[in-house]
């Protein structure tokens, strides 16, 4: 598959302070990328160092073609971005948002309200199309920001966390249209806090921390590499008190978080033929996921 972005052992410092500590990661044509990581990782600098915002104190970049940052701004002509929190004009209707965004990139009117039809459709937007900003709901104004990161036909589309704080009604429509744009052969870079979403849009994954990738990999790769194949929760007042005495006995790996326990295995039935037996404690039994590969990696303590 043909690369629509490459970069080599990319750094950046700010007062003495490795934010970006020597990365590489490339972009396939048609694919979603996810970069994950927690609080303080380095995601969002590292993303102005793709766009060409920031200059890398080392590494290099390319994007579609164009050195970076050197022709950023040509590269940026045919990128698309969705930030992490919305910067619609207020005092605009959604498609004065559409049609003033579209001159930045030196789009005529003419082309711009050709393009209006399948930009709303897209969004779900066509019955609020005369509708100002602050009438819109969450959701809405979501989708009218990824309406607006496609209005110049974007061959690349940065989205930084594009669903935080929807409800899942519309999570799961934002996660369509995403899908709908990968299989027109747009290329996705998302960053995200949900788990679930990036194990479902995503083809390949980099978790990030520390201003350093520590693993690479598709969501089934990712979890196949660094975690047991079944995990049961155990939860109670009593449950870490059993697990420090007993869940060593049935589980390959076990953590405690609070009245929570975590059991990783690869075969659980012994551990739930015991749990069976003390009714005092819940449980659960699931396979691994993404969300259980993002704690091991990175650890389960709150990040300021």
């Amino acid at each position: 598959m043909s690369s629509v972005l490459s970069a080599q052992n990319l750094s950046k410092s700010y007062g003495g302070h490795r934010v970006v500590d020597g990365i590489s990661l490339s972009l396939n044509k048609g694919e979603c990328f996810g970069l994950l990581g927690p609080n303080g990782a380095g995601k969002t600098t590292t993303l102005r160092l793709l766009l060409g915002l920031i200059i890398p104190d080392g590494g290099e970049l390319s994007l579609l073609d164009h050195p970076v940052p050197q022709q950023a701004r040509e590269a940026r002509l045919r990128v698309g971005v969705v930030p992490q929190m919305d910067n619609l004009d207020p005092d605009f209707t959604v498609t004065e948002n559409l049609l003033v965004y579209g001159r930045y990139f030196g789009l005529k009117d003419a082309e711009l309200r050709a393009r209006l039809p399948d930009l709303l459709e897209f969004a779900n937007l066509t019955n609020k199309r005369d509708a100002r900003v602050p009438t819109l709901s969450g959701g809405m104004k979501r989708r009218l920001t990824l309406a607006r990161a496609l209005v110049n036909d974007p061959e690349v589309i940065f989205l930084d966390e594009p669903t935080t704080g929807l409800d899942p009604q519309a999570r799961h429509l934002i996660w369509q249209r995403l899908r709908e744009l990968t299989a027109r052969g747009k290329t996705l870079l998302l960053t995200t806090h949900f788990m679930d979403e990036a194990e479902r849009l995503c083809h390949r994954l980099a978790v990030m921390d520390n201003g350093r990738i520590i693993s690479q990999g598709t969501p089934r790769e990712l979890i196949a590499q660094n975690i047991e194949p079944q995990v049961v929760e155990v939860f109670g007042e009593f449950a870490a008190d059993w697990a420090h005495n007993h869940a060593a006995r049935h589980a390959q790996r076990f953590e405690v978080s609070g009245e929570s326990v975590f059991c990783y295995t690869d075969d659980a039935q012994p551990l739930l033929q015991e749990l069976q037996k003390l009714p005092e404690l819940r449980y659960l039994h699931r396979p691994a996921n993404l969300e259980d590969v993002f704690l091991k990696l990175t650890g389960r303590e709150m990040r300021e």
